[in-house]
């Protein structure tokens, strides 16, 4: 049984004492570490390691060829990136991974299974780069998730591909204003493996108006089925404005949702299914999970000492999920006073940071 006491340098629970602050996790593992340690309702989980990411490209011989990759990419054009990216995720792809990481990973997945006492657990496998740290810069934005994982083997093949989306196109070519070449800089990456919420609805939600930047406000954003529908910005979610002091509801807008994304049963993997017709044109969320979420971000502020963007998921029991939490940047780097004069979606603000370039389902295939 892996141990949870104990730091790994291949694996390490998000529950355990030593996963705070722990840069081997990557910036938004170590957040739900930090999350988990204060009492938030966050689903179990563990990462692989940056150390284990290193050690599988030094022992497939690949830790050289990914720094000539990233160097070369820096002033190459388009069709050079796409080109070098599709050789060298290639060869990660078919890279053996070392005999001690392969047990590991399957020893952590076998723990989380015996943990929640469901043979063949669904999973969401999500990049955790080191370079999410970076200010100014959204590289959490250019890397993978892939949801409703199940089995050791699909775990192990998806996290080789987190690893190989370190390398791809979008992500060698992504410049941030803050550092142009941070492209080329040998940054590390996690992978985390976390237990599925089967959620009822999901979405984000910001412990600030992201439009107006106006503080008092939480603002809800939420869908039917699993949150990627508002975070890929495939469906139109329904929006909640929130007084922080009373919990009062002062803005709705409930928008019709004939599709939502979740498992399909038909094709064992997540995807669009209907949402059913009497539910098209109600509140996916009632009054009460509203006022929960709006005490559940003003909570996460108040523990963060800043505003936050914050993914969240009510499970089919009703349960409320922490999935993700973030520093909100657009307003931080604003006076809250700054009249907009062109009205965005809030989920417009915070997109690259939630979601992967595509996030993928649990055959791996890419959504556009």
């Amino acid at each position: 049984m892996t141990s949870t006491s104990t730091v790994s340098p291949l694996v390490l629970w998000i529950d355990a004492p030593e996963a705070v602050g722990n840069r081997q996790l990557g910036g938004k593992f170590a957040s739900l570490a930090e999350m988990t340690a204060a009492g938030f309702a966050v689903p179990g989980g563990f990462g692989i390691t940056t150390d284990a990411y290193r050690l599988f490209l030094t022992r497939a011989g690949l830790a050289e060829r990914a720094r000539e990759v990233r160097a070369a990419a820096v002033d190459a054009d388009l069709p050079t990136v796409q080109a070098i990216s599709a050789e060298f995720t290639a060869a990660i792809e078919a890279a053996p991974l070392p005999t001690e990481l392969e047990a590991a990973v399957r020893e952590a997945y076998a723990e989380l299974e015996r943990r929640t006492g469901r043979a063949g657990l669904p999973v969401a496998v999500r990049s955790s780069g080191e370079s999410e740290d970076l200010a100014g810069a959204s590289f959490a934005g250019q890397y993978d998730t892939f949801l409703w994982i199940q089995g050791a083997d699909e775990v192990l093949r998806h996290v080789r591909r987190c690893w190989a989306g370190m390398f791809g196109a979008a992500v060698l070519t992504y410049k941030p204003d803050s550092d142009p070449g941070a492209v080329a800089a040998d940054h590390g990456i996690c992978v985390g493996v976390q237990q599925m919420v089967e959620a009822r609805a999901a979405g984000v939600m910001f412990t600030l108006d992201p439009v107006t930047g106006d503080r008092s406000k939480v603002v809800i954003e939420g869908c039917w089925g699993l949150g990627e529908g508002v975070v890929s910005g495939g469906i139109t979610p329904s929006r909640y404005v929130v007084d922080k002091v009373t919990f009062e509801v002062v803005r709705r807008q409930i928008a019709h949702q004939e599709e939502q994304y979740s498992l399909d049963p038909a094709r064992g993997e997540v995807g669009l299914v209907p949402v059913d017709a009497g539910l098209h044109d109600v509140s996916c969320l009632e009054d009460e999970q509203i006022a929960v979420l709006a005490r559940l971000a003003k909570r996460i502020e108040q523990h963060r000492s800043a505003p936050q963007d914050i993914e969240w998921a009510v499970s089919q029991a009703g349960d409320v999920h922490v999935l993700q939490v973030r520093p909100e940047t657009v307003w931080s780097q604003r006076q809250a006073e700054q009249l907009v004069t062109e009205r965005k979606s809030a989920v417009g603000h915070v997109l690259a940071r939630f979601a992967g370039v595509g996030v993928a389902q649990g055959s791996g295939a890419q959504r556009p």
